[in-house]
């Protein structure tokens, strides 16, 4: 016991050394360069200054977003990796991001104002049909919980929904605008995006730790949850409930970003164990650590020019998706 508290509290405080490194590093570098001074004197001393207004209203709103939408990328990936026992699982495998994207690019199509609000009624409405769908497959009836099918079936459904929303682009003549949603991206985050991610990943993150021991009995097997008088179907129908207005609030936000939730589960079950417990908030912590480079990537890699932060999760995700596929196979 006590190594493992030992062995969660290094892992904490590392993460949040580097969380803090990556903060101040997304707001002190950039196209205009700014001091540690102006950073402290935005916190404290405002004024009309150009940097300090540069950090309070562009750097800071977006930095923070994108804390929290790793954060909920990690959870999320987390939580239905617990709930099918799929190492692969993870919202954008499962066509859920996807399904939220599809739904933004018609309200696009459409000619709807494109809002904080807007958005997050797009990506929700999206996020519950393919949560549905989602659910089909991972029910007891379904008899699905095999990598193979959930994984065709997760595939499928990316596809088709993403060939869908190019489809809307180029009828509708939006493909720009539609291009940056499939790819993923902070661009013109605003204190609103960052209340949103706030309120929907905070509330989120309470309700599935106080869920996280049924994920653990879940996780064990059915059999188990059943022998301990719990429903498995209730359980996954819950944590997918708690997933998707998370999943919806991290795509109206960050757009379409793959991988970290499948990235971040593995490297915190390699170094903590199976106990969701202590996975969950590990998960949130590494998973905002995680984006927050990726976004200092995307921003200055190509400086002045931003690329589609979905890029860096993708390249870092894809070798992990086939080592563990090529592990199950064997």
């Amino acid at each position: 016991m006590e190594q493992s508290n030992k062995r969660i509290l290094i892992f904490s405080i590392s993460s949040l050394l580097l969380l803090i490194v990556g903060l101040v590093l997304a707001v002190r570098l950039g196209s205009v360069p700014i001091a540690l001074r102006d950073i402290w004197d935005s916190l404290f001393h405002y004024s009309e200054k150009m940097e300090l207004m540069l950090i309070r209203d562009v750097r800071m709103p977006r930095a923070l977003s994108v804390v929290m939408t790793g954060g909920i990328l990690g959870v999320t990936g987390c939580m239905i990796q617990g709930v099918t026992r799929n190492p692969i699982a993870e919202p954008s495998i499962l066509g859920v991001s996807q399904g939220a994207t599809l739904v933004i690019a018609i309200f696009y199509a459409l000619g709807i104002a494109i809002n904080t609000t807007n958005v997050m009624i797009a990506a929700l409405i999206g996020a519950v049909i393919t949560g549905i769908i989602v659910l089909l497959f991972i029910s007891n009836k379904a008899n699905s919980h095999s990598i193979t099918k959930i994984l065709l079936a997760g595939t499928a459904m990316s596809t088709f929904f993403v060939s869908l929303t190019t489809i809307i682009g180029l009828l509708s003549n939006q493909s720009q605008m539609i291009g940056f949603w499939v790819s993923g991206g902070f661009r013109n985050v605003t204190w609103t995006d960052f209340s949103l991610v706030l309120i929907v990943g905070g509330v989120g993150l309470i309700l599935t730790m106080l869920l996280s021991p049924k994920i653990n009995l879940l996780n064990l097997g059915d059999d188990v949850a059943i022998g301990l008088g719990q429903n498995p179907n209730r359980i996954r129908l819950q944590t997918l409930l708690l997933m998707i207005p998370m999943c919806a609030a991290a795509v109206a936000v960050g757009k379409n970003i793959a991988f970290v939730g499948l990235i971040i589960p593995q490297i915190v079950r390699k170094v903590l164990g199976e106990d969701y417990r202590k996975n969950i908030p590990c998960s949130f912590l590494l998973g905002a650590v995680l984006l927050t480079y990726a976004d200092l990537a995307a921003r200055l890699i190509m400086e002045p020019y931003e690329m589609p932060i979905g890029i860096f999760t993708a390249l870092m995700g894809i070798p992990f998706f086939i080592s563990i596929a090529r592990k199950e196979k064997g």
